[in-house]
């Protein structure tokens, strides 16, 4: 589970114009479609092709949670990819991001200045090249811990240099603890 990339996906997953699919007949249907088969949905899901296909036919309407979790899941990772597209697509080259984190930030600065790590709730608009990089990243397949680096280095010039207007000698922003995440596009 990735707290970064999760937060992307759920940030994204707001600007859906529909809401998907919510029985487990209707998810299993839905992937077979995009699939093309029952065999590979069985495979992806780590259940038996004979039962994606009790599924499609509304013989079996309950799934177990880990089944459910995982089917709401892979529903929402293909669902409606045109305007998942044209959202991302916004955020990176107009839009921006907007970042809601509560966690213990730390910073690397010259001797003499207070460098010690506390809690800060931030909330803070990030221009469109950090959304843009930080979609790349996860597109690529970045780790969570690339996708934080790529977050405090959007807050130290956003938020502690405030643009390069001000902390001009500051290195490197840390973010550790991280209690709170979310992202809005």
């Amino acid at each position: 589970m990735s707290l970064f990339g999760d937060g992307l996906d759920a940030a994204v997953q707001k600007a859906f114009t529909r809401p998907a699919p919510k029985s487990a007949g209707a998810q299993m249907r839905y992937l077979v479609k995009q699939m093309k088969s029952t065999k590979a949905v069985a495979q992806m899901l780590r259940i038996s092709q004979r039962t994606v296909e009790r599924y499609v036919k509304d013989q079996i309407k309950k799934p177990r949670p880990d089944l459910a979790a995982r089917l709401e899941r892979e529903v929402k990772k293909r669902w409606q990819p045109q305007i998942r597209a044209k959202a991302r697509e916004k955020a990176a080259t107009t839009g921006g991001i907007v970042i809601d984190t509560r966690a213990r930030m730390g910073y690397t600065a010259p001797i003499g200045s207070t460098d010690q790590d506390r809690i800060r709730h931030l909330t803070i608009a990030l221009p469109p090249r950090y959304a843009a990089r930080l979609f790349d990243a996860q597109a690529a397949g970045a780790s969570d811990d690339r996708l934080r680096e790529i977050a405090a280095e959007a807050l130290k010039e956003v938020y502690f240099q405030d643009n390069g207007h001000r902390a001009g000698s500051l290195e490197e922003v840390r973010m550790l603890d991280v209690e709170h995440l979310e992202f809005e596009l």
